[in-house]
């Protein structure tokens, strides 16, 4: 379900950034709502972490390790041997 989100601009800005909407071919919501969608992805924790752990396991993989390396590192670090 959908819900509104009423917000208070300066009745300049808002001419100025429905123009920008409109030349874009994009409604003044359809622009809001993509730059609210926009900016919680980028600041949204889980998908920051999500986005980490996806570059790190891609690094590894194509460096050619595979998963029992890496489970012999973790058993060679916690127990103190190399």
């Amino acid at each position: 379900m959908k819900k509104q989100l009423i917000i208070r601009i300066d009745e300049e800005l808002k001419s100025k950034f429905s123009k920008i909407a409109r030349i874009e071919g994009k409604t003044t919501s359809e622009k809001i709502r993509e730059l609210v969608s926009n900016y919680t992805a980028e600041n949204d924790f889980a998908t920051i972490v999500d986005s980490l752990w996806d570059r790190i396991s891609e690094k590894i993989e194509s460096s050619g390790f595979k998963l029992e390396d890496i489970d012999r590192k973790i058993k060679e670090t916690r127990s103190g041997k190399k």
